[in-house]
């Protein structure tokens, strides 16, 4: 065999390795290879090995795995006319990655583009505090909207959360002075409360006094040891009842 040969025969096994290189292909668990043959959509490919046809199938490979996304912070106006900041996460994952590379250029822009939008639009129907005090309403209400976009591009949206409310300085006062009124109104509730049931203890009380005349004396009685029971003070009473009780001075001596 001559040197030519040889090396024509090195150049077609070398053609060959590369063409098998090329032609086979390996894709992730996680991974799913969108075949374009000639510019035409042939199918999907994967998870494991398969093979195309080397310069004739372009592949395009899609995660499928669960991405998050942080939506920066929006400014929106809400219903009530406050200016407030707010930041979401979202987390979403292909479930079609044909139509994930087909119907959409950029799925992970333009998912992260409506999800900016929808979060404005949502809050700005709602006043502040909605926003404040019913976030998980408001979660699965911007969930809602942003699937009904991205359901034809083959994006499930899982979860919605929003993370963080900034107010106007302005505005945080006002929230905590209306806070400490709300306080001190339950305070003063609770305070007028106890007196009224205080109050009628103490009919009740008096009514059971005026039928028994012996109990309120022994009441009596009981003030005067209490009372004595300080330093330095006099206690004078004057008067007869049916227990023979004449005049008499209490007095508590200094001990």
């Amino acid at each position: 065999m001559s040197v030519i040969e040889i090396i024509l025969l090195l150049a077609v096994l070398a053609v060959l390795v590369l063409i098998g290189v090329l032609a086979i292909k390996v894709i992730r668990q996680y991974e799913r290879a969108v075949v374009f043959r000639f510019g035409k959509l042939e199918g999907l490919k994967g998870p494991g090995l398969f093979i195309i046809i080397p310069f004739v199938d372009k592949i395009v490979k899609v995660d499928l795995r669960v991405r998050q996304l942080d939506v920066p912070k929006q400014t929106i106006v809400t219903r009530d006319n406050i200016s407030v900041d707010v930041d979401a996460i979202i987390y979403y994952h292909v479930t079609e990655a044909c139509r994930a590379i087909i119907e959409v250029e950029d799925f992970e822009a333009a998912t992260a583009l409506i999800s900016q939008t929808t979060l404005r639009d949502v809050l700005g129907q709602n006043e502040l505090d909605t926003i404040l005090s019913d976030r998980e309403t408001l979660n699965h209400k911007i969930q809602d909207e942003i699937r009904v976009v991205t359901e034809p591009w083959g994006i499930q949206v899982d979860i919605v959360t929003i993370r963080d409310i900034s107010l106007p300085e302005n505005m945080q006062r006002a929230i905590a002075r209306q806070a400490e009124a709300e306080r001190e109104k339950r305070s003063r509730i609770i305070l007028a409360e106890g007196e009224y049931q205080a109050s009628e203890r103490m009919c009740d009380a008096a009514r059971l006094y005026e039928k028994t005349p012996v109990a309120i004396k022994l009441r009596e009685f009981q003030t005067l040891a209490e009372i004595a029971k300080e330093r330095n003070l006099i206690v004078v009473t004057n008067g007869a009842d049916n227990l023979g009780t004449t005049v008499g001075c209490v007095k508590a001596l200094d001990r």
